[in-house]
């Protein structure tokens, strides 16, 4: 298998975000746009994978299953995107700096091949974060 890599870790809107929540947030193109973790090709490298594997994104507050994809905007080795939203949430810290708002970018990060996991849609994730999914797993 592949290795575990520590990266900074960045959340950011995106024009394809604003477009697939207006579908919606359980929309398959939301879920298509906003369930990666953009990378420099060095990383994914780094990690002995190819493009578009799913990899799990751990941070010290939680983790979650995203897919790795070759960054489209400038994204030097050693940084990662991951779009706002509820993929990201999950692995965002809660500190606030007393500004009140989480610290959504410059957070360290460790991603690692998870070939066989899911990439679980985003009325699993905000519903299993509470204890309410219901559905399969």
């Amino acid at each position: 298998m592949g290795n575990k890599i520590q990266v900074n870790m960045i959340t950011q809107r995106a024009v394809e975000e604003g477009v697939a929540m207006e579908k919606g947030k359980t929309s398959p193109e939301y879920y298509e746009v906003c369930s990666i973790v953009e990378m420099n090709i060095e990383d994914i490298k780094r990690l002995g994978i190819m493009r578009n594997t799913n990899v799990r994104v751990t941070s010290e507050s939680g983790d979650v299953i995203v897919k790795a994809v070759e960054a489209g905007q400038y994204c030097p080795p050693g940084l990662s995107h991951i779009r706002q939203g509820v993929w990201a949430n999950q692995v965002v810290p809660p500190r606030t700096q007393s500004t009140g708002v989480p610290q959504y970018s410059g957070f360290p990060v460790t991603i690692e091949p998870a070939p066989e996991e899911r990439v679980k849609g985003a009325l699993e994730l905000v519903q299993g974060a509470v204890g309410l999914w219901k559905g399969e797993n």
